[in-house]
């Protein structure tokens, strides 16, 4: 097989599986490899960032006050120019110590807070970019008697979206040797966030 990419310029940081051919890949960067038999994983990479739109954005408001109180608030949006539906949306806020418990009311989803990890966590699922941007807003209880937390926390967002790839990399053709009957070709797409990071 014979496996060509439109853009594959933007990998950096490539490993691949013992099947392939690397001095094909080195000369023309194109992936000629004889598949083995079952599942397996071609190649692993990387991308700079940057390189490509990524899909979601986060409008966080942060306020610790002095007196054990303070204010929370979290937008979460899809960027119009991509036009796809975002999946199982989850955010992820782990707050500092001196954070005793949240009251929040959510648009969308469920919310729950760990009192013991400090974290925050906020189910909204499925995202559309017609639909109104999910929010999250309320107030905090910080221990008294001690001063507020300095730093804003840090925002984490894992999520899933069909038929996208944030990286940027596109097959522009698959060619097939030695085979005579005509096997069905085709490409699947999808983009799966590990956990990605916003710093307020």
């Amino acid at each position: 097989l014979n496996m060509c990419f439109i853009n594959p310029r933007v990998l950096e940081d490539v490993s691949f599986h013992p099947c392939l051919r690397f001095r094909r890949w080195e000369s023309e960067r194109i992936l000629s490899f004889v598949p083995p038999d079952g599942r397996f994983r071609l190649i692993s990479y990387n991308v700079s960032t940057g390189v490509h739109m990524l899909p979601l954005y986060a409008k966080p408001r942060v306020l610790f006050q002095e007196g054990g109180t303070g204010r929370f608030e979290l937008t979460i949006g899809t960027k119009q120019a991509m036009g796809k539906n975002v999946e199982k949306v989850v955010v992820t806020v782990p707050f500092p110590k001196q954070v005793l418990n949240v009251n929040l009311t959510q648009s969308v989803g469920t919310y729950s807070f760990d009192p013991i990890k400090k974290e925050l966590t906020w189910e909204i699922g499925k995202m559309q970019a017609q639909n109104p941007t999910p929010n999250i807003k309320g107030n905090i209880s910080l221990q008294s008697g001690v001063p507020p937390p300095e730093e804003s926390p840090t925002i984490f967002l894992d999520f899933k979206i069909s038929a996208y790839a944030a990286s940027g990399l596109k097959v522009s053709r698959l060619d097939i040797y030695g085979e005579k009957y005509k096997p069905f070709k085709g490409v699947k797409y999808y983009t799966t966030a590990g956990r990605y990071q916003i710093r307020t």
